[in-house]
Order: structure tokens, then sequence, then C-alpha cells
């Protein structure tokens, strides 16, 4: 038996919540957590390489319970979810789910959520770690929408890696083999009830299992590893490098409230031709006129592996500081330390040369494109 965690370390009181599978967690050993929506997540199991190179060769197992859902039900449901976001949602059919942006009235991103929609009027937003719920009541009082707005007991894990589709055919059955990149499909397991969807933060092929009754976490989790035993299954935490490597973002570090889509190339999440008005169209039609002032873009740092930055490390060109590194790691893969920096405009283009100031010293940095592997990303549509 692994020795729990001391969450001593971590939690006094009861204002942080924990998922249906913190027990299991701690049962197979968890080693560090994080809080992010108000709750505690599982950031580690082991060894932040050695988990990399599992999710690579093998399959993995995280709880993500953290990725709360805003569920928007009602008469109005589809226009508030419309309203909330630049992506055009009349196009996305039931049974499909979208990567969208919600935007505020001055085109800044107020959360980055992966967005599913269970019926004519029934939405999930899978949040990142922001109060999306507090914001989208205020929209929803503000215009005098007919929905009801909650955070239904939903709690995802995901099975990420090149076995994850053995693993979760298992579970499921056939219909694995056939849902498409971004859809999902209603169903129970030994009367658990779920939803899997074709999703994950990796790059890697990739599901998530949305346990809708939190009472069973246990149970889900451990029919999980049962079936993921014979592709050698491990739990472990999101893996930064995996992410970073294909050019996925972290709300929170890579954007914030202050930044737009254009800023953090994600201007791909704007529907230029979408007829519904939402909050922070004016905005963004501005900016998009003007150009952004700055923008995230991939770098390369030299010099000895870096371990992940706690702080985003400041940057200078030719000396004046002009940006920060807001994400980098060592690329095991790549054997050479890759990350975003936010720059101005001037600054962004691939061949520029940089200094990046981190706690081991000046290090030389050169912009590149991003994502750093698989920039059509066909590996997770496999």
């Amino acid at each position: 038996m692994t020795t729990p965690f001391d969450m001593s370390l971590v939690q006094r009181g009861a204002r942080l919540r924990r998922t249906p599978f913190f027990d299991a967690t701690q049962r197979y050993g968890a080693k560090g957590y994080t809080v992010y929506n108000h709750m505690l997540f599982p950031v580690r199991f082991g060894d932040f390489e050695e988990e990399y190179w599992h999710l690579i060769h093998h399959v993995t197992l995280w709880d993500v319970a953290v990725e709360r859902q805003v569920e928007i039900t009602g008469p109005d449901a589809l226009k508030l979810a419309n309203m909330l976001t630049p992506r055009d949602l009349s196009r996305c059919a039931v049974g499909q789910g979208k990567y969208v942006v919600i935007t505020a009235e001055d085109g800044g991103i107020v959360n980055d959520p992966v967005l599913l929609r269970l019926g004519a009027d029934h939405f999930w937003l899978a949040l990142a770690d922001s109060d999306v719920l507090l914001w989208a009541r205020g929209v929803a009082l503000g215009k005098g929408l007919k929905v009801r707005l909650c955070e239904p007991d939903v709690s995802p894990l995901q099975v990420q890696g090149p076995k994850a589709r053995p693993v979760v055919e298992a579970l499921f059955g056939d219909r694995v083999s056939a849902l498409r990149y971004y859809h999902f499909f209603e169903t129970t397991l030994d009367g658990i009830p779920v939803l899997v969807t074709r999703t994950g933060w990796t790059g890697e092929v990739g599901y998530e299992i949305y346990l809708r009754d939190g009472s069973r976490g246990d149970e889900l989790w451990e029919r999980v590893m049962a079936a993921g035993e014979p592709h050698n299954i491990r739990p472990t935490g999101p893996s930064d490098i995996r992410r970073i490597e294909a050019g996925i973002l972290n709300w929170g570090a890579d954007m914030t409230l202050e930044n737009n889509v254009y800023e953090v190339g994600l201007e791909r999440l704007v529907d230029d031709d979408k007829k519904d008005d939402y909050i922070g169209r004016d905005a963004l039609r501005r900016i998009r006129a003007a150009g952004p002032r700055r923008k995230l873009v991939g770098v390369e740092i030299g010099g000895e592996p870096l371990e992940m930055n706690a702080t985003k490390w400041p940057v200078r060109k030719e000396g004046p500081l002009v940006g920060q590194i807001t994400s980098a790691v060592y690329s095991p893969r790549l054997t050479k330390n890759i990350g975003y920096a936010m720059l101005p405009a001037e600054s962004a283009p691939a061949g520029t040369r940089l200094t990046v100031v981190t706690p081991d010293g000046d290090r030389e940095a050169t912009v590149v494109p991003m994502p750093f592997i698989d920039p059509e990303k066909e590996i997770p549509k496999t």
C-alpha cells in the first residue's frame, strides 16, 4: 500500500473540494496536488519525465474532475451559449463538442472550455481554471434569458496515449472505434452513468470519460485500471511536456483575461461569418483590423535542461526587456528546452534572437514555429 500524500501540506478546512477519484489517487500514490477550480488536482504520481515517456509509449489515466462543468439548459440555452463565444454553435450538432473561447466585452479570454452539446437546449462547458458559472449567470441575468445554469454532478477522467483506444474499447465496445474526434456518446458501465468523448489535453490519441454520479468514482477508476492492465496503464498527472510540444495553451499561464485570441494564435475559434451577436464581437473586429500589438510565439531556449518555469521569466531583446516566457520545459524527445513567449508583434517573427532570464542565469533563445511536434495535429485524430 502506497503511503498517502500528506494533505495538510496543501489544505486546511473544507473549502477545497475533493474529486470523486480522490481516494483512488491517494491509494495509487499521488505525490503532489495543486488547486484548480477550487478543487484538489493531482499533478504527479512519479517523475515528470518518466510519466511523459509512459504517455508517449503506453496509456495513462488522469483525474481531471477539476474540469468543472457549467450546464446550460432551458428555452434560451442555445441563445446564451452562442452569446458567450465567437464560435457559431448553430453548427454544433447534438453529440458533438467544440473547443471554444468565452470572450469578455473587450475581447479578453474569460476561459477556453470544451463545449459539449447534449441536446437542442442542453450544453456543458468543461472549464479551465476560472469562474465561468458566475460570468454566465451575470450574462443571462443582464440579457433576461430563460435558462437554468448550474454545476452538475459530472466528473471527467482522461485516458490518454497510443494504447488509449483498446482500453476504452474494452470498456464500451465497438462504438468507440467509430467515435469521431470531438464527438461523444452517452452510456452506462455496469450501471455507472457516463459520457465518453474523443478529446484530451495531450496531442496523443485520447478519450475522456465523464462520470455522472460522483458516488461511484472509485468504481469507475478501478474499472478503467482493470481494462488498462493488459496495456500497461498507470495513473499520472497531466503532462506539461507533451502539451507544450503540441502547442496546447494553459489558461492562467499562457493566456488570461488580459489576452485576446489574436494575441495567442486562437483566431481559428472566431467564426467571422457568425450571424448571431456575442460578447466581445465589436472589440475583436477592431483588434483584427488593427492587428494585435503582441503575440504568443514558440521559442527554443539554449543550454542545459530547464525545470518547468514556476514564474513568468523576463525576456530581453538586444538588452531591453520586451516580454515574458509563459511556459517552458525540457523536451526529452526533442532534446531541447521549448516554450512560449509573449512578445511585441515586431519581435514575434520566426528567427528573432532573444535572451531569457532564468533562475539559472541568462539563456539565448530563438523564436520558432509551433506546435513543435505534429503541426497538422494528425496524431490525436488517428
